[in-house]
């Protein structure tokens, strides 16, 4: 009955007009998509997101990325031996030893929920990339 009462009103609302003026009005909506987040972290990554903030481990995987990436295109690039490649290479076993620490600590690393989530990632960065 409830719901019935409301959509009559959302009804007569639009009829009169008063959704004409809304902001955003005609574009589509941002959604944030967390289903492969597990249920249990939604709140807290969703609080974090709305700060600016990023937890540590997210922050540590992205650098790991980005040094992946750099490691990549040295040793395309034939430059291997280098000094910059061994610079990166330590940086990298360097915040692979941190996440590592920082997962064990938070009893993450056996975490059914985080390997799961993990699991999502690594399957939709792979399906992008093809």
């Amino acid at each position: 009955m409830l719901s019935w009462l409301a959509e009559q009103r959302i009804q007569e609302a639009m009829r009169s007009g008063e959704f004409k003026d809304l902001p955003g009005s005609g574009k589509p909506l941002e959604l944030e998509d967390l289903s492969g987040v597990p249920e249990e972290l939604r709140m807290s990554f969703k609080i974090m997101k709305n700060a600016g903030l990023l937890p540590e481990e997210i922050t540590l995987r992205k650098e790991c990325v980005t040094l992946e990436e750099l490691l990549a295109a040295c040793r395309n690039s034939g430059d291997t031996g280098s000094g910059e490649q061994k610079t990166l290479e330590n940086k990298l076993s360097m915040k692979r030893l941190r996440l590592q620490e920082l997962l064990r600590q938070r009893g993450l690393e056996s975490s059914s929920s985080i390997l799961e989530y993990g699991d999502k990632i690594r399957q939709k960065l792979l399906s992008e990339e093809e």
